[in-house]
């Protein structure tokens, strides 16, 4: 009887309309217990590290994922990128969930606007049906307009557009060197480019000349031969003392084998494990359109049908919202009469619906054939979301992060919007989210906090919005009840001006731009006016080039798919204030590490300050143990059994992957002699376990860590421990380490700080820290420019260049220039009415 009690209640919570969650205990949640109501827009808050996403994609999506793939069977399980089980007790009248997270998904360069909101596939069927076709021409299939087909693909490209080569000048840049003198500098350095030219020797090739003075099938077999011939090698002889060496049966110093400079670039290229090797031989390889598709990576036939006057690739190439109107004209003048133009009209109106609600998104400028890989992660999730509308599904929980990332305050609305279709649609909407303007519209707001880390976890206020006014230990209430939005800032006066002539890339087209140095600058705009493409590609290409520096790092894959969609890098020249400023400084939200061997401690250069301490103990230097001991990096110190891991893999077989302790160092990644050194009473493995402000404390005598330390702990960093993988940090966490450790490093000389959208993932309490830190950086004589949409934040600032007045080919252009104040009140301007709320 108990137990049909039981099942009844079981029943009955389920039916109620709220999920229940109990005892939730992932990452830093403290036995967490919590009801949601079904069927309504949920907003996660807290600060930035308060335990938000672990709630809702940590807890609620992983268990509903978990469920899903218990349905089917354990061999198709292996083929599911499955989250981690959550530690959870239990989680009732959960629907199924979908995650709309902040990533630009898709490993494949392939991947486009067009494939990941099926766009391309209604498109090839388009040409296919009712494309106009050259007389006597078969009738394509509509796999034969897809360039990621055997059908479809170029074949000489083989797709991608583009034709990968080296040349005589990328491998030879100067031609007036001989071969002694590098003049093939596409050749390896140290001692396998002088094997090359030992063996050059040895078959008789003079490589003291000047490279133009061979002859030309000398010059051709040594860069493009694929031969790989074995020549004897007598390192320091010349070639007569060779060939007397050899007459005389003398021994040679070895057998070297020959390689051609190009075959030895695309061989590294492709197979060489060492990024560094991978960066270098790339330099000299050219990339062109393909001269039979010239970009348009189909083939002929293909690229002969067309549909209102263009073929598939040029339709591709146009913005959404122009596809559509062009669709739509093509059908008017066309009425539906036969059975062609019936299936055209018919698929016109499904691909115009599509494309309407990413308009309604704010994504009408993107082209279908803009890579994914180029788009950023708000426009991401954004085109997902889209298509999740159109697909007209109910009964579902969409788990959203932060879909408001990258948006300009006037699409919000028409996001808020969106959210609200699929919420009338019967869905669940549960979004981790910092704007206020979205947290303002919530029908339930969950607030986790108090504070971040392992002083958060806790739910502080799960109800109507109302009701969190009356939380005291709310960081959020203080921004969404604040009795005034004005910004008390008076301007700093610029120093001088950076200014910049004939910019082109994107959508920037001969653009002119002046930045005030010295002060604070934002760049503004509607999402797609061109502020990243002008702040974070444009600004920091051209000064880094201008200053000699290596460029700001991409990921490698990033970088090469990016290159391959656009040809060539961003045009533009400095005509003015170069001479004040000495240093580049580029801090992004990107991951400080891609593995958990990168931590805090590691990327800020504490590790090292540390190391050197443990070092110098009694104990450390009579077992004659150096730094390197003290590092789980190194074998000299870390524990052999986990190799410094800390935790070992167990793999079942159809499940996911499981870690557990190590069982020989239990956790702490070193020998056990290794923790027997001491420095204070603590063994490096526990500073490794201390957050930030325990360490604060307890370096604090020590000037080497105390100075970094605090830093960190300014920067709102106190909760996260200093051996807290760098895999386990937010954005916005990673973002902070980088200015920190920019902080305390003692710079002499003018620095230019470019950041795009900094605030991104921010609280508004961690945001106005981050802003009293790059406000100090201007204090100190130095430029900070953001390319920022929290117009809170740029009514502080003491410039702001508003780019415009729409996305895409309608931004591109300087709207209006000048104070904030100034900027409010311009005419045009789509910012301006927002900043107005903070300028007055």
């Amino acid at each position: 009887m108990d137990t049909l009690n039981e099942t009844k209640d079981l029943i009955q919570s389920r039916d109620d309309g709220f999920v229940h969650v109990r005892g939730a205990r992932e990452h830093n949640l403290k036995n967490v217990s919590v009801d949601l109501p079904r069927d309504s827009l949920v907003v996660f808050t807290g600060v930035s590290g308060s335990g938000k996403s672990s709630l809702a994609f940590g807890t609620l999506y992983a268990e509903a994922q978990r469920r899903y793939l218990e349905s089917v069977s354990p061999y198709a399980r292996r083929l599911f990128q499955q989250m981690p089980v959550p530690d959870v007790d239990s989680v009732d009248g959960l629907p199924p969930a979908i995650a709309l997270q902040q990533q630009r998904g898709g490993s494949s360069g392939r991947s486009s606007v067009g494939s990941i909101t099926t766009l391309s596939n209604l498109l090839r069927m388009l040409y296919s049906r009712a494309g106009t076709y050259p007389a006597g021409m078969a009738r394509l299939e509509a796999e034969s307009f897809s360039p990621n087909t055997p059908m479809g693909a170029c074949k000489r490209c083989h797709g991608l557009g583009r034709i990968h080569d080296v040349t005589e000048a990328s491998m030879v840049p100067d031609d007036s060197l001989s071969i002694r003198d590098r003049a093939v500098a596409s050749w390896p350095t140290a001692w396998q480019g002088q094997n090359l030219r030992d063996i050059l020797i040895t078959k008789g090739v003079d490589v003291d000349c000047p490279w133009r003075d061979l002859p030309k099938k000398t010059r051709d077999w040594i860069l493009f031969t694929d031969e790989t011939p074995t020549y004897p090698v007598y390192p320091g002889f010349t070639h007569e003392q060779v060939q007397r060496a050899i007459a005389r049966g003398l021994e040679p110093g070895y057998q070297g084998t020959f390689t051609g400079a190009r075959r030895y670039i695309l061989q590294t290229f492709a197979n060489s494990q060492s990024a560094m090797m991978r960066k270098r031989v790339e330099a000299f390889i050219t990339s062109t359109d393909c001269p039979e598709c010239h970009g348009q990576r189909l083939n002929a036939d293909a690229l002969r049908v067309t549909f209102g006057g263009y073929n598939i690739a040029a339709m591709t190439a146009l913005p959404l919202e122009t596809i559509a109107g062009t669709l739509r004209a093509s059908v008017d003048a066309n009425p539906a009469e036969d059975a062609t133009a019936i299936a055209a009209g018919r698929i016109v109106e499904d691909m115009i619906a599509r494309i309407g609600v990413l308009e309604d998104l704010g994504l009408g400028y993107l082209q279908m054939d803009r890579g994914v890989q180029t788009l950023s992660p708000g426009e991401y999730q954004r085109l997902r979301l889209g298509t999740q509308i159109h697909s007209n599904l109910f009964g579902v929980v969409y788990v959203l992060d932060e879909p408001s990332a990258g948006l300009h305050p006037a699409d919000t609305q028409a996001l808020l919007a969106a959210l609200d279709r699929l919420r009338n649609a019967g869905n669940s909407l549960f979004l981790v989210e910092h704007n206020l303007d979205i947290v303002r519209n919530a029908e339930w707001v969950v607030d986790v906090g108090p504070q971040a880390g392992t002083r958060g976890g806790e739910v502080l206020y799960s109800g109507s919005l109302a009701g969190l006014k009356d939380v005291e230990g709310s960081r959020t209430r203080d921004y969404v009840f604040a009795a005034t939005s004005k910004v008390s800032h008076t301007p700093r006066k610029p120093s001088g001006w950076l200014k910049l002539d004939d910019i082109n890339w994107n959508n920037l087209n001969g653009l002119s731009a002046s930045f005030p140095l010295g002060v604070f600058t934002s760049v503004t705009g509607v999402s797609g006016s061109g502020k990243s493409s002008l702040v974070s590609q444009v600004l920091t290409t051209i000064v880094a080039k201008a200053l000699g520096q290596a460029l700001p790092e991409t990921d490698e894959e990033e970088n090469a798919l990016v290159s391959s969609a656009h040809a060539g890098e961003p045009e533009g020249r400095i005509v003015g204030g170069l001479e004040t400023i000495k240093r580049l400084v580029v801090i992004d939200q990107k991951p400080i590490g891609r593995t958990p061997r990168s931590n805090l401690a590691t990327y800020t250069g504490l590790f090292d300050t540390i190391r050197k301490l443990y070092a110098g103990t009694e104990l450390a230097r009579k077992r004659k143990y150096d730094a390197g001991h003290f590092s789980f990096n190194l074998p000299k110190g870390r524990c052999p059994t986990c190799e410094g891991a800390g935790s070992t893999m167990v793999e079942l077989l159809f499940l996911p992957s499981v870690y557990a302790p190590c069982p020989a160092c239990h956790g702490a990644r070193y020998k056990p002699e290794i923790l027997e050194v001491t420095y204070r009473g603590k063994s490096i493995a526990e500073v490794l376990d201390m957050n930030v402000d325990a360490a604060c404390a307890f370096f604090a005598e020590d000037a080497g860590p105390a100075q970094a330390l605090t830093t960190l702990q300014r920067g709102g960093l106190g909760h996260l421990k200093l051996g807290q993988p760098a895999t386990e940090l937010s954005g916005g966490e990673a973002q902070r380490i980088k200015l920190a450790t920019e902080l305390q490093k003692q710079r002499r000389g003018h620095t230019l700080y470019v950041l795009d959208e900094p605030t991104t993932g921010l609280h508004p309490s961690d945001a106005d820290r981050l802003m009293d830190h790059l406000h100090e950086l201007v204090d100190g004589g130095n430029t900070v420019i953001v390319a920022e949409h929290d117009m809170r934040l740029v009514a502080r600032g003491d410039w702001v260049v508003d780019l415009g007045p729409g996305a895409g080919n309608k931004g591109g252009h300087i709207v209006v220039e000048g104070t904030p104040h100034t900027v409010a009140h311009g005419k045009g301007s789509v910012t301006a009415p927002f900043l107005m709320r903070y300028t007055g």
